[in-house]
């Protein structure tokens, strides 16, 4: 269940219809989850997966949307973001996985994209592929490589608009937060205006040991419990609006993200990869255009709605991460090995 579910609420701001990254127009999410044995002897598993995040229904080639991104700590694997700031949009689907699946991510990603797109590296440039990564090693078999192109594939075509499976499930299935089951979290905030805008967050937790969890601030009773061996970990925030933001803005907003992730403990350790990825599907850029100039509206800098938006990337970033937890299911992957679900109590 959801942390609101168990009578915890994060922030003033309301959440929108199903606490999701989904409740901002046309944002799609697709999960494949590979969970088998690898041996006979129950060593080696595939405890992984793969996560799509779609900012439109639309091509995203072709109509590419506005991004930007942000490393709290660089200890991460990513593909695409420089790019990414560069030229301020995104234009494939922001996919998440395993630190050693990158590559394989990447190609499914790329092999959908130009199916899809007959013109890239022949009439037109090349395309910008953007992979996020957290470390499973802990339950999954990650040097056998078991996540290939074909799940990417198959994560981006199942991607729907309806409220994001959370917890132990896709990217998110061989993930540990604060010593527990982490993986798959995600919320959203709807900001109060003349048009109503929404911020949703997707978070793929795999960072913080037991003891930095700041269990108390919500009432939950502080437990001895937990893992106390596993790495530094990662986080990969992915933040989605459909407020009108320039990469620049989006950047802002993307720091804001860090303010929800140390409320629940964390410090951005040595080895954590901490990363946002952030896009707003309000301007979007024609791939294709005679136009010379192109113009598009924002929201300004000093209105009050910046700080709105500010209040809700850092509530919303809060939320998913203990969604993440609140929803993960007690896992067993390879030599044995099982990382308990929170004891929520």
């Amino acid at each position: 269940m959801k942390i609101r579910d168990r009578g915890i609420v994060v922030g003033r701001m309301s959440p929108g219809t199903n606490n999701c990254i989904t409740d901002v127009p046309g944002v799609k999410v697709g999960h494949v989850t590979v969970d088998l044995p690898l041996d006979d002897k129950g060593e080696e598993y595939a405890c992984t997966g793969v996560t799509a995040i779609l900012p439109h229904d639309g091509n995203l080639f072709k109509e590419k949307v506005t991004g930007a991104s942000y490393v709290f700590n660089g200890f991460g694997k990513t593909t695409g973001l420089v790019q990414v700031n560069e030229l301020g949009t995104i234009e494939a689907p922001i996919m998440l996985t395993n630190t050693f699946a990158v590559p394989a991510v990447t190609q499914g990603t790329l092999e959908y994209m130009l199916a899809e797109n007959e013109e890239i590296g022949e009439m037109t440039g090349t395309i910008n592929i953007v992979v996020g990564e957290c470390n499973d090693s802990y339950l999954n078999s990650i040097r056998h490589f078991p996540v290939k192109p074909e799940h990417a594939i198959q994560a981006i075509k199942k991607a729907s608009t309806m409220q994001a499976e959370e917890g132990a499930v896709g990217a998110g299935k061989g993930m540990v937060c604060f010593g527990h089951k982490g993986g798959i979290g995600t919320a959203s905030r709807m900001i109060k205006a003349d048009v109503p805008y929404t911020i949703g967050c997707l978070v793929l937790s795999n960072f913080g040991k037991k003891e930095e969890f700041m269990a108390g601030k919500y009432g939950i009773e502080t437990i001895k419990s937990g893992l106390s061996e596993t790495a530094d970990g990662s986080i990969i925030i992915v933040l989605a609006t459909n407020a009108p933001l320039s990469d620049r803005q989006l950047l802002r907003l993307a720091k804001r993200c860090g303010i929800g992730l140390g409320r629940t403990g964390s410090h951005f350790s040595h080895g954590s990869g901490d990363i946002v990825i952030a896009f707003s599907s309000a301007n979007q850029t024609r791939h294709f255009s005679d136009e010379i100039i192109q113009s598009s509206s924002r929201v300004r800098d000093d209105h009050p709605l910046m700080n709105e938006l500010f209040t809700a990337a850092a509530e919303a970033t809060e939320e998913a991460i203990l969604n993440s937890l609140s929803q993960a299911e007690t896992t067993k992957g390879r030599k044995g090995r099982v990382v308990e679900a929170y004891p929520f109590l």
